[in-house]
């Protein structure tokens, strides 16, 4: 009914909505006498205002076409390698006559795997134009669950950790993984369960980024919040059953409206204000800070739906059971054991500010391989950044994104020596 009524909700308003944008035009037309008054300026910016709160935000487009080798322009082309139900591996091959003209090797190759929490994959974007210059990147583009049909059956943790063991596959042996945020905990136990299996295909390297790989440290109000729930009080609150005409009509799901709104319960005064502060650009006729707010917000209010089982199964495993830092979570009946990586490097990554998760949470990601040799592991706090600071933004681009590049070739080119010898050898 929750998510029928939201449904209801925005039809109901759609009339108003259309009207604003309508209305904000009428005042700006040149052909209005008293568009540059401040009656027309302000009448403008409070409809224009209105117009995008109320609004629905589609999915955005990834908009990477290019990016820059040793000052060199290189094109960019977004390809589907594999694509699942509940997901799309991309890869963002660029042109090899363009890098060579640049005079770059064979750069490594890197599965960035991104959140589903909520938003779309397209906020790495920034993350991906980092990375791209130095790394063959790939991402986890994930569907929301209202687009997929019923008929195609479920999606949990577990089969989160599938297409991560997957995707790794067809990328190719001794690939690089980078987990952002919430799916720290999948890429780590999807690593020891390759590990395990001596899986010719297990990551030369790893890189953890503000995860809950330990919720129990240092604990933010979404932790805290976790816990004082009960499993059922989730189950009976926070699912919803996807109304028509959508194609995954009758799937329970958790849906992304709600997730927004506890986003921005989280910082409620500080968007209250972006929006404030929004309207005063536009009277004003700043447009380049107007601009710079519509492109934020484009893309922080376009969320996604997640399969109901996959929600509850990771507030139960990662947020209130701890399965994974107990020793006893568990993938297809056996269970994970990250005492089982030996030979991939491990970075772990973390805001000072973080209020999302907690210092300390993605670093227990450590003390869980304890098998691991100390040469293979490197810990960085990066000073005055929150929790999407960590993988955006110019801390990100100046100081973050280099000690990665830096890790990531450094145990790269050893895995790939290892891996020839091995051949040799065989």
């Amino acid at each position: 009914m929750l998510y029928a009524a939201y449904e209801l909700g925005h039809a109901a308003i759609t009339p108003a909505r259309v009207a604003a944008g309508l209305g904000a035009r009428f005042w700006r037309s040149p052909f209005n006498p008293l568009a540059d008054s401040w009656l027309a300026r302000t009448s403008a910016a409070a409809l224009d205002v209105f117009e995008n709160i109320t609004r629905r935000y589609p999915k955005p487009e990834w908009g990477v076409s290019e990016t820059v080798v040793n000052e060199r322009r290189v094109p960019v082309t977004i390809e589907a390698v594999r694509r699942k139900d509940f997901c799309t591996l991309l890869h963002f091959r660029r042109d090899e006559q363009a890098l060579k003209a640049a005079g770059a090797g064979a750069d490594p190759k890197v599965l960035i795997i991104a959140p589903l929490s909520g938003h779309h994959a397209t906020l790495l974007r920034g993350t991906v134009e980092a990375m791209l210059p130095a790394h063959d990147i790939y991402v986890t583009d994930w569907t929301d669950a209202r687009l997929v049909p019923i008929a195609a059956g479920r999606f949990d943790l577990n089969d989160f950790i599938d297409y991560v063991i997957e995707f790794l596959r067809a990328i190719g042996p001794r690939a690089n993984a980078m987990a952002v945020c919430q799916p720290g905990p999948a890429l780590l136990a999807a690593t020891a369960v390759m590990a395990e299996d001596d899986d010719p295909a297990r990551p030369a390297t790893i890189t953890i980024m503000g995860s809950p790989i330990d919720a129990r440290l240092s604990p933010t109000v979404p932790n805290l919040l976790s816990q004082e729930r009960s499993y059922e009080w989730f189950e009976r609150n926070m699912i919803s059953v996807v109304p028509a005409p959508y194609p995954g009509m009758l799937r329970s799901v958790y849906p992304g409206f709600l997730q927004l709104y506890s986003f921005l319960s989280m910082n409620s005064d500080r968007h209250l204000n972006a929006h404030y502060d929004y309207f005063k650009h536009l009277v004003e006729g700043d447009g380049d800070s107007a601009e710079k707010h519509r492109r934020f917000y484009d893309e922080y209010l376009a969320v996604l739906d997640m399969t109901e089982e996959f929600y509850l199964q990771t507030i139960k495993e990662v947020f209130q059971e701890f399965s994974l830092p107990e020793g006893k979570f568990m993938h297809r009946g056996r269970r994970v054991k990250p005492e089982a990586i030996t030979d991939v490097a491990l970075l772990t990554i973390e805001g000072e500010k973080d209020d999302i998760s907690g210092i300390g949470q993605t670093q227990a990601a450590h003390a869980l391989c304890v098998n691991l040799p100390d040469r293979l592991k490197e810990d960085y706090i990066q000073p005055g950044v929150g929790h999407y600071g960590v993988f955006n933004g110019s801390r990100w681009r100046a100081e973050i994104q280099p000690r990665i590049q830096a890790f990531v070739r450094k145990h790269d080119l050893k895995a790939g020596a290892r891996q020839r010898l091995k051949l040799v050898a065989q």
